[in-house]
């Protein structure tokens, strides 16, 4: 076996259904995910962290906002070759949980409960209009700086819309990066609501075969109210609707399939590898 040092950086964006599984989601994460997750990657994997998604703004769920949280890890080795295939554990991971994300129809079944598939053939199911799951890898550190570089933590607090983007088939790679660096970034860095940007481009994803992103891009604010005015109502004057197209207005994907946000504050909400104590509840 050889196994090869890799460093990589993975985000999942974390879906929810609607409000009413947010505990349940919330107990399988902290209660059964976390300490399962540790005890088999905590060798090669340096930060694992979650990031509580902020309320979405506005028409944001036309930008695809995910609403439970970022994960995040950074790995020191691709855990997905096949000298990396077999665990001690099988992982407990029930379909509900991809059903509480809203990857799977929100329908009760009687082997729902049942742990029949392991993490990685659940993360693949779902499909069609259901929003896909996500976990795309990109380069440990920004590839791409257009703006903000000498703002510092003394500057404040910062509203992070965090996205990724898919470009359509009727538009391709080559002309999709055009029109991001062409049209989407100058509309971004000339603005003065906008603090900070930066992008890479994907990797490799692992998650659901829909799930095939091609840009991540992170985008800073003082508040949802600047990214509001900016993304949603200069928007409609001073960005070009493209001949590809999927919806009128920008961002001009497909929410969930070919663009998806989170909306971030600063701090992580658990970095875990420092963090976790165990599922202690409040008295």
């Amino acid at each position: 076996m050889a196994y090869e040092f890799n460093l990589m950086r993975s985000l999942i964006y974390v879906g929810l259904a609607k409000e009413e599984y947010r505990p349940k989601l919330e107990h399988w994460l902290y209660y059964h995910h976390v300490p399962e997750s540790i005890s088999k990657f905590s060798p090669y994997v340096t930060k694992y962290a979650f990031y509580q998604a902020y309320p979405t703004p506005p028409e944001g769920k036309r930008f695809g906002a995910r609403e439970m949280q970022l994960t995040e890890h950074y790995w020191l080795v691709n855990e997905h070759l096949p000298e990396m295939a077999n665990n001690i554990f099988c992982e407990y991971m029930p379909m509900d949980v991809l059903r509480w994300q809203g990857c799977i129809p929100d329908v009760e079944s009687a082997t729902v409960h049942d742990n029949s598939e392991s993490g990685d053939a659940g993360r693949a199911a779902g499909g069609g209009d259901f929003p896909p799951f996500i976990f795309s890898f990109v380069p440990i550190n920004w590839e791409e700086d257009f703006k903000g570089k000498d703002r510092t933590m003394e500057d404040g607090p910062n509203f992070r819309w965090q996205f990724l983007i898919k470009y359509p088939e009727e538009c391709g790679k080559e002309e999709g990066e055009r029109w991001f660096h062409e049209e989407v970034v100058p509309f971004l860095t000339g603005s003065v609501r906008v603090n900070r940007v930066v992008s890479s481009k994907v990797i490799v994803n692992y998650g659901a075969p829909e799930a095939q992103f091609d840009r991540v891009v992170e985008v800073w604010f003082e508040g949802p109210e600047e990214w509001h005015e900016l993304c949603v109502n200069l928007a409609k004057t001073h960005l070009t609707k493209p001949a590809w197209a999927q919806q009128d207005e920008f961002p001009f994907l497909k929410p969930q399939h070919n663009i998806a946000s989170v909306f971030l504050g600063d701090r992580c909400t658990s970095d875990n590898l420092r963090q976790y104590k165990g599922y202690i509840t409040l008295r």
